[in-house]
């Protein structure tokens, strides 16, 4: 194994098969945004990905990406402590200082 880490673009990552958009638009809600994203960015080789979908929704919409980042940061925050509790926890078993 080498020492040596793969550095990807943020092209290669928004490119990567997790963030776009698949072709077939299963509801209609998925299609309006992909085809609303499309025209109001009209990207160069017409393809629409997840990223440029937040980015447009953020800029019309902001009030949804902050209830969104938000609740996004209450679960972070929540498993932190949980984390921290549990990191507690086990070294103080582990050290006998169990009370």
């Amino acid at each position: 194994m080498s020492d040596t880490e793969k550095v990807i673009t943020e092209e290669e990552l928004l490119a990567a098969p997790l963030v776009a958009i698949p072709e077939n638009n299963e509801s209609e809600l998925k299609s309006y945004l992909i085809n609303f994203t499309g025209h109001k960015i009209q990207p160069e080789d017409g393809k629409v990905t997840a990223q440029m979908i937040i980015e447009t929704v953020a800029a019309e919409f902001p009030e949804v990406v902050y209830l969104i980042a938000e609740e996004n940061f209450a679960r972070g925050y929540q498993l932190g402590l949980e984390d921290a509790t549990t990191l507690t926890t086990e070294a103080e078993t582990v050290t006998g200082n169990e009370e």
